[in-house]
């Protein structure tokens, strides 16, 4: 444990970044398996579903939580899965 001013301090704020930045790729995990389910499925609203998804991980990109090519390989991905699905599915 850390007798340190500074150091405690720098403890806490470490924690709550930790926390916020779990929650973040959480919601990021979230968002992109509600765009590949709406997809699947056909529903109405998969452009939003893939919209929002690729905004948490504009967003994401942008905080430092992930690294912004991990985001532009992340966003790729999953429009080619999603572009796979809906092909497949019009056929």
């Amino acid at each position: 444990m850390a007798n340190i001013k500074s150091q405690i301090k720098r403890n806490k704020q470490n924690e709550r970044r930790r926390l916020r930045n779990k929650a973040a790729r959480s919601e990021i995990k979230t968002r992109v398996k509600v765009a590949m389910t709406a997809a699947e499925t056909g529903a109405e609203t998969s452009a939003d579903a893939l919209r929002l998804a690729v905004k948490r991980l504009d967003m994401a990109a942008a905080k430092g939580i992930i690294h912004k090519n991990q985001a532009s390989n992340r966003k790729s991905r999953l429009m080619k899965r999603i572009a796979k699905l809906t092909a497949s599915s019009s056929a």
